[in-house]
């Protein structure tokens, strides 16, 4: 079966799975699997296998493990160190995946793409979740959690139904995410700077 993705939704597509997976990498290839095999859009050659059953299982499984990981502070700052190695990479693959082979030039620019847009979604999901240790109260963690869970159906389904508007989107949440990272990675820098102060021995005066 062929691909019946215009130009424009095949790029979308690619951005749309680069940025998700650097933010629920399961999820992702579960939802774009489920909606191959399900016969709601025809993914391209390259997309195939996720709609396999195998792929699909064990797709499912890994995102219930990661959408109950995400809800736990200490868990979940592990979960993403780890999956700092997996996220990017595999937004790169995706994305790749959307073109195959056949088109190896555009193949090239999807894999460099997906990859960039997975390492910023990632990073500012890691800064955010580091951050988050900070407050003791649960509910706003899980809030920013269910906010990431809900942004990835969305997103992929822009992608496929509205490209232009998932093209505005995707600026804007990028855009929102780079400051956002900015602003925590100095929060965090002087959070740490103050807590190695406040560490250090006190010297007599000589």
């Amino acid at each position: 079966m062929s691909s019946d993705l215009d130009t424009a939704q095949l790029v979308a597509l690619a951005a749309a799975l680069g940025w998700a997976s650097g933010v629920r990498l399961y999820l992702v290839v579960f939802l774009t699997g489920l909606a191959g095999a399900l016969g709601w859009v025809a993914l391209p050659p390259g997309l195939h296998l996720l709609q396999t059953p195998l792929v699909l299982g064990a797709s499912a499984v890994l995102a219930a493990i990661e959408f109950v990981a995400d809800k736990v502070p200490a868990v979940n700052a592990l979960w993403d160190g780890v999956h700092t190695v997996l996220r990017v990479p595999g937004g790169a693959l995706l994305a790749a995946g959307v073109f195959g082979g056949d088109q190896a030039q555009w193949t090239l620019v999807a894999a460099l793409a997906g990859g960039a847009l997975a390492a910023t979604s990632h990073v500012a999901k890691t800064s955010t979740t580091a951050s988050l240790t900070t407050f003791p109260e649960p509910l706003t963690h899980t809030g920013i959690s269910l906010v990431s869970d809900l942004s990835v159906p969305v997103m992929l389904w822009l992608a496929f139904a509205h490209p232009a508007l998932f093209a505005v989107a995707l600026i804007v949440v990028v855009a929102v995410m780079v400051g956002t990272t900015v602003v925590l990675f100095r929060f965090l820098r002087a959070l740490a700077r103050r807590l190695t102060g406040r560490t250090q021995p006190i010297r007599p005066n000589s």
